[in-house]
């Protein structure tokens, strides 16, 4: 089954954020192989598009380091097991950064919008949506970082963002595919997280918080690239 990035939240976009979900989408997954070669040509007549929007697409997956470029085309690059180690590095930086903080302040209103993006969570289980609960998992820790209004940790997260987005779509999709059962561990985590907000127990936090991140971390690495072989 090849993994392509969900086309309803294409819709909006622009026709070269859209190649470049696309592309990027199939470079993590390994639909699109480490060491081919893409031209703008290949690619523009793959998409019916100009070759416009496919250099400026190129540009933006060289910055990311999914590909190398070189005259009138690229090579893939790809993504290995150590990027990923040092994606969740990153993130685990930021998100323990911003938990501290959060620990501080008055969260009514945070708590209020984790509660309810956890029931869409619940929602999106129920009716075996992984691609929604995966945008929806995003949405609960990215409202966390938002909440201390600190531009340059929002700066780090947005440019980790579509990297660490298409792990997760990959990493729930093959959760589902092998336990969707264990999507309820999932939430179980997330609901500590807010309870530890609500309570402003540190101790609390870190147990919520790491179990959630290993948990993941460890989906991603260890079952990332198997839905290639569904």
């Amino acid at each position: 089954m090849k993994n392509h990035y969900p086309e309803k939240r294409l819709t909006t976009r622009s026709i070269g954020e859209r190649v470049v979900a696309e592309l990027r989408m199939r470079i993590i997954s390994k639909d699109i192989a480490e060491g081919t070669i893409l031209s703008e040509n290949q690619v523009a007549k793959e998409y019916q598009v100009s070759r416009s929007p496919i250099r400026e697409a190129f540009k933006v997956l060289e910055k990311e380091g999914l590909i190398r470029l070189q005259r009138m085309g690229a090579v893939v690059v790809g993504i290995s097991e150590q990027d990923i180690d040092e994606i969740y590095d990153i993130r685990l930086m930021i998100e323990s950064f911003v938990f501290e903080r959060v620990l501080t302040r008055d969260n009514e209103k945070l708590i209020n919008e984790l509660n309810q993006i956890i029931e869409m969570m619940k929602v999106a289980i129920r009716y075996k949506d992984a691609d929604e609960f995966s945008f929806k998992d995003v949405e609960f820790h990215e409202t966390i970082v938002k909440s201390i209004h600190h531009n340059y940790i929002l700066m780090l997260w947005s440019n980790l963002r579509p990297v660490m987005e298409c792990l997760i779509l990959l990493s729930m999709r093959h959760r589902l595919s092998e336990n969707d059962k264990d999507f309820n561990r999932v939430i179980r985590n997330h609901e500590l997280m807010v309870e530890s907000i609500v309570k402003k127990d540190k101790n609390l936090a870190q147990q919520a918080f790491f179990k959630n991140f290993n948990d993941v971390q460890h989906y991603s690495n260890d079952s990332l690239w198997n839905l290639n072989k569904i």
